[in-house]
């Protein structure tokens, strides 16, 4: 399958991979890999897809390959089961295997949103070599997504509750099966997109709501994918992460990514972390964290801030990241200001700058 509607200078394609029917989009040629500049790796986020990044794609400076791929379950590309208990191996061994088929010379520069930069955590501990440098943009914590109550990560509770696929929207999850694009209800996709992936004070050019909004709609949702099977729990707020489904991929019971700071010196790639000030979603008080939620009295019971604070996501970054520096790794922390989830989309231009510094090394 392939897509009719990406903007000018934009391939979309679809190979088989040994692992995947894989959907993605490309600029700056698509089988030449002879005479660039280098190539960009861009991996999306959770209820996303490539098409978020097309407006940078278009204008990368000349001479550089970028792909755009989309992971399982998502965009156009094949709906295949997560297995959670290996976190975020599913993905990580599709993007070697799409790499080979595309036959993509090492190193490429590798950027990970959100979900993706979890990814790109993984694949860069796991094929250092690989990887020239690394651009995380708003990424999940290296202890992955809720449940921990500090700097290094330590869980709330020995099952991890508060964390994994018993913990996502039903209405929000039942308007993506739905392929809901009214502009009805607080967790309909269109206003979940409106208020928490861009700044609320950014609106969206019109057609490219559009398309951003297809980019959620194309998640495959259920106990398999999003947001995942659950496991009772006597803990707050009643549920533990199951074994399959991308939020329990995330949880911090299977998702493990300091190890980022083990990776040999002389195979550290420089890591670039970009983030807006103003995202609430991965942030110190994400509205997407139970422990968040149940100090403002949205979810009853919270056993209270000693047990089950807000996951302190941007800090847990800052502290692996500063391991990582100490360690003979080098890394820069990029702050745009009133600047939501999602800086390539609201910032492009911004963010195209900072792209290219890193680029040119």
């Amino acid at each position: 399958m392939t897509r009719d509607d990406t903007l000018a200078g934009i391939q979309s394609r679809t190979v088989d991979t040994d692992r995947l029917e894989t959907h993605f989009l490309e600029s700056g040629g698509e089988n030449e890999t002879t005479d660039t500049d280098g190539s960009v790796v861009f991996l999306h986020g959770n209820v996303s897809s490539s098409r978020f990044f097309e407006d940078v794609m278009v204008d990368l400076p000349a001479g550089y390959r970028a792909v755009a791929p989309d992971l399982r379950g998502y965009g156009d590309s094949e709906t295949k089961p997560v297995d959670a208990t290996n976190g975020l191996g599913d993905f990580e061994a599709d993007l070697r295997a799409l790499r080979s088929e595309l036959d993509l010379p090492d190193p490429v520069t590798l950027v990970g949103w959100s979900n993706g930069g979890g990814v790109a955590m993984r694949y860069t501990i796991d094929n250092p070599e690989a990887v020239d440098s690394l651009v995380l943009v708003n990424p999940l914590s290296p202890y992955g997504f809720g449940g921990t109550k500090d700097e290094a990560g330590t869980p709330c509770f020995d099952d991890y509750a508060g964390s994994g696929g018993g913990l996502g929207n039903d209405e929000f999850v039942a308007g993506l099966a739905e392929r809901d694009r009214s502009e009805g209800g607080e967790a309909s996709p269109r206003k979940i997109l409106r208020t928490f992936y861009v700044d609320p004070t950014h609106e969206f050019d019109e057609g490219r709501e559009e398309s951003y909004l297809t980019g959620l709609l194309d998640t495959a949702t259920g106990d398999e994918n999003y947001p995942g099977d659950a496991t009772p729990s006597e803990n707050w707020p009643g549920a533990a992460p199951g074994e399959s489904g991308v939020n329990n991929a995330i949880s911090p019971k299977y998702c493990s990514l300091e190890a980022i700071t083990d990776i040999d010196p002389e195979a550290k790639p420089p890591v670039t972390w970009v983030r807006g000030d103003s995202d609430q979603i991965v942030s110190n008080e994400s509205l997407f964290d139970v422990g968040t939620l149940g100090r403002m009295g949205e979810v009853p019971g919270w056993p209270g801030e000693d047990v089950f604070p807000p996951q302190p996501m941007v800090d847990q970054t800052r502290a692996v990241l500063e391991t990582y520096a100490d360690s003979d790794g080098e890394f820069e922390e990029v702050v745009f200001r009133n600047t939501g989830h999602a800086p390539h989309v609201e910032v492009p231009g911004d963010f195209l700058d900072r792209l290219e510094s890193v680029l040119q090394g």
